[in-house]
């Protein structure tokens, strides 16, 4: 009997081992990015302009399209080129407006909304059934006694992050 619980430990734990050695082959990538490097191994980037018919904030269009550029090159091994990439990405800032989000008992704004929009064009040079063209948005609310000169800044900086997160999973993260 003693040598059949022995044997059965030892069973055991050679299954144990198996199990344990088999869950760490599992990869994990920190930051979302699935991306076959045999296959992709450059991106270009179109300037982004903003077409925005609802007003205009200069500094816009330089933060979406750093942001948007860093992004794939601290999270992706890929090589930037300046056109005729594996992966193309090109659009335009499409809304950038404000609205009266409450009003108070006085008949005055309380809250105030931001809102950005951008057209995204995805092409994948080597597996076109990949490429799309989709708009992202992102909003912030602010409160209205504020001038939005005093708040612009932040509140661009981030749904600019929001957006560019979105980008980036819906073209390389394949969530």
């Amino acid at each position: 009997m003693g040598l059949n619980k022995k044997k059965y430990r030892f069973i055991s734990m050679c299954v144990g081992f198996a199990c344990l050695l088999a869950a760490c082959s599992v990869s994990y990538k920190f930051n979302g990015a699935s991306i076959n490097y045999d296959k992709v191994k450059t991106i270009s980037f179109e300037n982004f302009p903003n077409r925005s018919a609802a007003f205009v904030w200069g500094p816009m269009e330089s933060m979406f399209n750093t942001e948007l550029q860093d992004i794939y090159m601290q999270q992706t091994r890929l090589k930037q080129t300046r056109q005729g990439g594996d992966l193309e990405l090109s659009g335009e800032i499409t809304n950038y407006d404000a609205y009266n989000k409450g009003v108070g008992a006085d008949g005055y704004s309380t809250m105030a909304e931001l809102r950005m929009t951008v057209n995204v064009r995805f092409v994948n040079n080597t597996n076109h059934a990949e490429d799309f063209e989709q708009q992202f948005s992102a909003s912030r609310e602010y409160d209205a006694s504020q001038q939005l000169s005093s708040v612009q800044e932040g509140l661009v900086t981030e749904m600019i992050e929001e957006i560019v997160d979105q980008i980036f999973n819906a073209t390389v993260a394949n969530w």
